[in-house]
């Protein structure tokens, strides 16, 4: 089965496209490479995937892309009193590493690195941005801010940081574990979340020896300032316009997306547009 089409198809896979012939289906119709999602699934999903993917592989007599996409760390606020608080534009707002339940005067943060690496001026968005807040002052374990956009805040919601570079590596001890697993499976590629920086990439690449090539998502601003170092590192690159639009003004998506394209094809290395295409 050959495809005249300079453009390939990657397809997440999920609880209900993971059966064989969902997933023969789905390359049927035109899916080049099947992205399993790691925040999602465990060891055992992925060799069951992994499995019933190169079945179809063998009875379609065509090569089949197979993806891991790490997990990363993930930031999260603490549990807030009652699950949930209402912020509003103005007022003022304490993160800090206590382990007590939050409200609307102060939360939680259970990231010491966090509240060690934000500086006066500093953007805080909260709930994929759904809540922006700005440091103006900082001190023992604690950032005061000031909400510049609020709304319904629950317990245990993500936290992004666009103006700051965390000293936290990309992978954490469950991601080592699941590229170590994927690798040994032979999967064909690894997705490496939350780059920011070339040393990121690198440390995936110690660990894969060569197995797997390495993909780094581009979704922090702090990747984007370093792209022509990533690029030099990865075997390709993953254009996140979602986590990008929430970090960085949704305008500028479209421009920048254009640029890490040109980029990485001047380079002959591979790119993948997702999320949030319309």
């Amino acid at each position: 089965m050959k495809r005249n089409r300079r453009v390939k198809v990657v397809a997440t896979l999920g609880p209900a496209s993971s059966s064989r012939d969902i997933i023969t289906a789905m390359f049927d119709a035109g899916a080049d490479a099947f992205r399993i999602n790691m925040s999602h699934s465990s060891h055992s999903d992925l060799k069951t995937l992994h499995g019933i993917i190169r079945k179809v592989e063998a009875a379609r007599g065509r090569p089949i892309c197979i993806l891991a996409d790490l997990q990363g760390p993930k930031l999260r606020i603490g549990d807030i009193a009652g699950g949930a608080v209402s912020l509003k534009a103005g007022q003022e707002l304490i993160l800090d590493g206590r382990p007590d339940e939050g409200g609307a005067e102060r939360i939680g943060l259970p990231h010491p690195q966090v509240l060690a690496a934000a500086s006066p001026g500093d953007a805080i968005l909260l709930d994929d941005g759904k809540v922006r807040l700005r440091v103006h002052d900082k001190g023992d374990g604690f950032l005061a801010c000031k909400v510049e956009f609020g709304s319904k805040l629950a317990s245990r919601k993500g936290v992004s940081l666009p103006d700051t570079v965390l000293p936290l590596s990309a992978m954490t001890d469950k991601d080592r574990s699941d590229l170590e697993f994927a690798i040994n499976l032979g999967v064909d590629w690894i997705a490496l979340s939350f780059v920011q920086r070339p040393e990121d990439v690198a440390e995936a690449r110690k660990a894969t020896l060569g197995r797997a090539a390495i993909m780094a998502k581009i979704e922090k601003p702090s990747a984007v300032e370093r792209i022509e170092e990533i690029l030099e590192i990865a075997d390709g690159i993953m254009v996140a316009r979602g986590d990008l639009g929430v970090e960085m003004p949704i305008e500028q998506v479209p421009g920048l997306q254009r640029r890490l394209t040109q980029s990485a094809r001047q380079l002959g290395k591979p790119v993948v547009i997702a999320t949030q295409m319309l």
